[in-house]
């Protein structure tokens, strides 16, 4: 499938939703209907946005080479009202998916992720101070397993890509690794990791 248009044009009563596959994203990101994304996400993305990702997420479950969205249904489920065209606050929230990286236009339908990836420092940024708090206490709260092997998928990918070793730490701190796995990683990559004594 190719990409289109960057705005979903929503004219029919129904659009096909296939998954976006990203061999990265896929591995490190999270599930739209987990906590992270609740907590973090939401922000983002808008409750509207984040209830239609999740709602995608749960079809795919159920049908994972995609399935047709009833528009009407999905809107009137959320307590909105769908009408053909980009002018509502329904198409708005489908193309705020588009808009920050959820879903992307393909020809025939929309592809959207099965999971999202961490929220980008630009992001947070912009996010309440609590809010930023609270991301860099679930970081703080210790790299795990998961934290680890996201932050090496993450940076086998900028060197397979061809992105300059020494900049590979700064990326994964820019992506929300903790700085202590970000420095370990980037070392074990580019192979400056010291033996043990």
């Amino acid at each position: 499938m190719s990409s289109t248009a960057l705005e979903v044009p929503l004219v029919e009563p129904t659009i096909v939703v296939v998954p976006w596959h990203d061999e990265v994203v896929d591995r490190i990101g999270y599930d739209p209907r987990s906590s992270y994304v609740e907590t973090f996400w939401l922000n983002v993305l808008g409750p509207t946005t984040t209830w239609i990702v999740r709602r995608i997420a749960t079809g795919l479950d159920e049908y994972p080479g995609g399935f047709e969205l009833d528009l009407g249904q999905t809107a009137a489920a959320m307590g909105l009202t769908f009408t053909p065209g980009a002018a509502n606050p329904f198409a708005r929230s489908v193309n705020r998916c588009v808009m920050f990286g959820a879903a992307q236009p393909v020809t025939g339908g929309l592809a959207v992720r099965r999971r999202l990836p961490p929220v980008s420092a630009r992001q947070l940024a912009r996010m309440p101070e609590y809010l930023r708090d609270a991301h860099q206490a679930w970081h703080r709260s210790g790299p795990d397993d998961h934290d680890v092997d996201r932050a090496r998928i993450l940076g086998r990918a900028m060197l397979h890509a061809g992105d300059p070793g020494e900049a590979i730490e700064r990326q994964l701190l820019g992506l929300g690794i903790a700085p202590a796995v970000a420095v370990d990683v980037t070392d074990e990559l580019l192979g400056r990791r010291l033996a043990p004594t």
